[in-house]
């Protein structure tokens, strides 16, 4: 298993990548928050092109990030969402929410 990080480059796109669960949950949603409160980008964007892994933490850390970035005055859309994550999604019918984004 991979590390799991959260970065954000100057373009103002947040790469979340590994595997997002329970255990690495917690040090991204802290991380990811500051990040979005540091980024001078009025928009940003979630790339989640690097992501090997997701349970529904994927999730609830892709809307915390929005719910975060909205709270800044920040827009946010979603890229590269992996199958698993879209199908967790899709059962809690979160998929339109994410892909409007």
């Amino acid at each position: 298993m991979t590390d799991s990080t959260i970065t954000l480059s100057e373009d103002g796109v947040l790469s979340l990548s590994g595997v997002l669960d329970y255990r690495t949950g917690p040090a991204l949603r802290k991380h990811g928050s500051a990040l979005i409160a540091a980024s001078k980008n009025a928009a940003l964007v979630l790339d989640c092109s690097q992501v090997e892994k997701s349970s529904s933490v994927g999730l609830s850390l892709l809307l915390a990030f929005m719910r975060d970035a909205k709270a800044a005055g920040k827009t946010v859309k979603v890229r590269a969402m992996p199958q698993d994550m879209r199908e967790i999604a899709g059962v809690y019918d979160l998929d339109e929410v994410l892909a409007g984004q």
